[in-house]
């Protein structure tokens, strides 16, 4: 019997601008831009059009927070997820995940599923 792919297997098969499209669908343009690092929104748009390439350390980045993103939507509105982002969190350290997913993605993952899977 065949086993479902992970969430981790979907994240890696999407293309850059899949990714980057969804993430905008659920957290929106501003924040997938802050989780990426870059300033203008427009760029996060052209990634999601597949009009332009994230470079692979911000692509990584963007897998990550999907793959964070995926995790929370399992018992969390589109809403509640954005917030947790942008929140302070005990787990790390009262830091807000959208800052840390560049240099703390798997610390990332680990508050997240505390959230998710503990309430």
């Amino acid at each position: 019997m065949a086993m479902a792919p992970s969430r981790q297997g979907q994240v890696t098969t999407r293309s850059a601008s899949e990714v980057s499209g969804r993430l905008r669908e659920i957290l929106g343009a501003r924040l997938t831009a802050v989780i990426a690092g870059v300033r203008d929104t427009r760029t996060v748009n052209r990634w999601a059009d597949g009009t332009e390439s994230p470079t692979q350390p911000i692509e990584a980045r963007l897998r990550a927070a999907l793959e964070v993103t995926e995790t929370l939507l399992i018992g969390d509105s589109p809403e509640t997820v954005r917030a947790w982002f942008l929140g302070q969190n005990p787990v790390l350290d009262d830091e807000a995940p959208a800052l840390l997913l560049a240099t703390q993605p798997d610390q990332v993952l680990l508050a997240a599923k505390v959230f998710a899977f503990h309430g």
